[in-house]
């Protein structure tokens, strides 16, 4: 029987600091391309992962009792942010967002790319 594709909710750890929030998310398995971070005007935050490398229909699944991807995650945002000036980093499975926290909200998209072999990844901010 082919792997099923399961959409699961990010759990979440949200901190603030006197000047920031930052937001953290397990996502296991994901390449840092198929992951998504955007903040809206109305200060959502939606989280995204793809998943791609689902098993083929040449192995033949016995157990299912976890998943890799896909990911996803509607969150209101506890204080207006400035997405323009956030920084994203994943390693180890984990998306960590951080973001200066506003007088108003800065509306951004952010998709992380790998920066070499090591695992890093970066962020590039697209403003909405």
């Amino acid at each position: 029987m082919p792997e099923r594709v399961k959409v699961q909710q990010i759990p979440l750890k949200v901190y603030k600091s006197l000047d920031r929030l930052t937001i953290a998310a397990p996502m296991s398995g994901m390449e840092p391309q198929d992951i998504l971070v955007e903040i809206t005007a109305d200060g959502r935050l939606f989280m995204d992962g793809e998943v791609r490398g689902a098993l083929k229909d040449v192995k033949e699944l016995l157990v299912d009792e976890w998943s890799v991807g896909a990911y996803y995650r509607d969150y209101i945002l506890p204080h207006p942010v400035d997405g323009s000036q956030a920084t994203a980093t994943y390693g180890n499975g984990v998306l960590v967002v951080t973001f200066p926290i506003s007088a108003h909200i800065v509306p951004a998209r952010l998709t992380l790319t790998a920066t070499g072999f090591a695992h890093g990844v970066s962020a590039n901010v697209v403003m909405r």
